[in-house]
């Protein structure tokens, strides 16, 4: 990571990285970090806009390392959107660095109240960074963009106005459904079993009873002991599925699996679910909206 700051710093004060003198008709180039944003940014920004996402599909922001290809992306960029919370732990310092050379870095977390986050001891910044699992939360922060790029950007305000009302319609359209298909789960059989714990603002808005493998961040590994006491929960509760994640190794959840089976009893894996990124481009999955229908989906009709 030192590496990539020095690279940065040179970059920025080398004529070949730094930004050309904008035309007056020359399209605003945002940068964002995980999919989902890019999803939301590109959403609002429409053709407006050229959108760089650094992180695809099954990439984790937890563990997500800038690469040099990534440096002359966020030097030349007029406005970089990120999560923020600590989310992009290895990006931070490139963040920090690219503020103090006066470049336009907003986190979408700031866009939250501090009251409605969930605390974590975790992170750095004491709070669950996975803002995204509330449709509520990213509502909020579809406004905050919004007015973001209408400040940047003021020739196209009316536009992005206008499509990110059109988005905001679409989850309001998105969260009817949801509710409908949770509706029809047990509340006794919310119980959602993942790899890591990135689901709980998900299990807040949605009333699950929501159990992570390791914790918060996938920088921390699972123990013998956290297994263990995770299938005997899993027993006690007579939780019908578990489910791997699109971003995290399926080691561990075939690990718990495992471990429930060795007590006699058996548990189901219940699906792959979406969780620090979307999925393909070319999918449905590959956006907010596809992704978090498809996730309900899976856990709905894996748990009935």
């Amino acid at each position: 990571m030192n590496k990539i700051i020095s690279i940065l710093v040179i970059c920025s004060l080398s004529f070949s990285c730094k930004k050309e003198v904008k035309n007056e008709n020359e399209k605003l180039k945002v940068v964002t970090t995980t999919s989902m944003i890019t999803d939301l940014v590109k959403n609002i920004g429409g053709d407006l806009i050229e959108v760089n996402g650094l992180m695809g599909s099954g990439v984790d922001p937890h563990l997500y390392k800038a690469s040099e290809g990534d440096v002359s992306k966020l030097v030349n960029a007029d406005v970089i959107f990120y999560n923020g919370l600590h989310l992009e732990g290895k990006l931070v310092e490139v963040f920090e660095k690219m503020q103090h050379q006066n470049n336009k870095t907003i986190a979408i977390g700031e866009s939250l109240d501090k009251n409605t986050l969930i605390g974590s001891d975790y992170f750095a910044s004491n709070y669950d960074p996975h803002i995204w699992f509330s449709v509520g939360n990213w509502k909020i922060i579809t406004m905050f963009v919004i007015n973001k790029l209408k400040e940047i950007d003021p020739k196209n305000a009316k536009a992005f106005e206008t499509n990110g009302n059109t988005y905001l319609t679409e989850l309001d359209t998105l969260e009817t459904r949801l509710k409908e298909k949770i509706t029809t789960l047990p509340k006794e059989k919310r119980i959602l079993v993942t790899a890591h714990d990135a689901f709980s603002y998900f299990g807040k808005a949605y009333d699950f009873n929501v159990v992570g493998l390791q914790g918060l961040s996938t920088a921390t590994e699972a123990g013998v002991q956290d297994v263990q006491k995770l299938a005997s929960f899993i027993i006690e509760k007579e939780v019908k599925a578990i489910f791997v994640e699109t971003s995290v190794p399926k080691r561990t959840i075939e690990a718990l699996q495992a471990a429930v089976k060795s007590k006699n009893h058996e548990v189901s894996i219940g699906g792959t679910l979406f969780s620090d990124a979307l999925g393909n481009l070319e999918t449905k999955e590959g956006t907010y909206i596809g992704m978090f229908e498809y996730n309900v989906n899976t856990i709905v009709n894996a748990l009935q």
